[in-house]
């Protein structure tokens, strides 16, 4: 009896593998047929939504949407929104740099913005959107940590800039630097003095000072195929299809803070050239819509 239980469960086991196996063929399969198809799209500068291979999508900016945040800006790129929130707390400077403060991005994708995540720890992906951030606040200098600090040595501004995505279709870290961007020069920080006869901070709210931005650093993601064609600010669709990314990080002064590959398909020197070129136009595209947002906002 228990040796014919055995050869039912290998049966069984046997029966899975090959259900499997055909079913990992079949999702191989398809997956080659949509390659193709973008593939002919493509040469034709004909996207599924419709724009050309350089187009970018709508973008809007909206800043100062958290009341309870230091600063705030939510950023839609096509269907991709990204709401970026500010908090400033108090800490001690890091011994090794007695003179400087702290900035701190963390970027959240929730399953709420799609059903490639799942709820738990940060995945893979929101973990290197968040170093990608971390590096871009680094290498683009587009705010100085002695500028954030308060007393030599005693106290400094801690920056919490947290991210959350609403709605995920693709571009990620593009939405994310420009929020970031954009609630930095939203955020008002109070005046704050040491007592030198108790040694505590006093914190004037009534006296607020804006942020030193020094740098406005731009991204701009490019999706891979076939290692010779490159279309701009592409889709969740269109990352899945691509062979690689790549994004480039630029500044006002038309200076390249960052370059981010993850892996994939190679680009040539050329290719990598015309991707910084476009990188400077987009860059002077987001700058200007910022300009125009925070020039309406201090009008009211």
């Amino acid at each position: 009896m228990l040796l014919w239980f055995e050869r039912k469960c290998l049966a069984s086991l046997q029966l899975l593998t090959i259900l499997y196996c055909s079913l990992r063929r079949k999702k191989s399969l398809w997956s080659l047929i949509l390659v193709g198809f973008a593939l002919e799209s493509l040469k034709e500068n004909c996207r599924p939504d419709g724009r050309e291979l350089g187009e970018f999508r709508t973008t809007t900016v909206n800043i100062g949407s958290i009341t309870t945040a230091d600063g705030s800006a939510l950023v839609k790129l096509g269907n991709t929104t990204v709401i970026c929130g500010i908090k400033a707390e108090f800490a001690q400077p890091p011994a090794e740099s007695t003179n400087k403060g702290y900035i701190v991005p963390n970027v959240d994708l929730p399953p709420l913005c799609s059903s490639r995540f799942r709820p738990g720890p940060p995945g893979e992906e929101a973990q290197a959107a968040s170093q990608f951030i971390a590096d871009v606040i680094e290498n683009s200098e587009i705010i100085m940590k002695e500028d954030l600090c308060i007393a030599h040595g005693k106290l400094a501004w801690v920056l919490y800039c947290d991210f959350i995505c609403l709605d995920y279709d693709g571009n990620i870290l593009d939405a994310c630097t420009f929020a970031l961007l954009a609630a930095l020069k939203n955020v008002q920080l109070p005046k704050v003095t040491i007592n030198e006869e108790t040694g505590l901070a006093e914190v004037d709210l009534k006296q607020t000072n804006p942020l030193n931005i020094r740098k406005h650093p731009v991204a701009t993601s490019f999706a891979v195929f076939d290692d010779t064609i490159l279309i701009v600010d592409p889709t969740a669709e269109e990352e899945d299809l691509a062979t690689g990314t790549v994004t480039i990080v630029m500044d006002e002064e038309g200076r390249l803070c960052s370059v981010h590959k993850p892996g994939g398909s190679g680009l040539t020197a050329a290719k990598l050239q015309d991707c910084i070129t476009r990188a400077i136009t987009r860059h002077k595209e987001v700058k200007k819509l910022i300009d125009k947002v925070i020039k309406s906002i201090k009008i009211k």
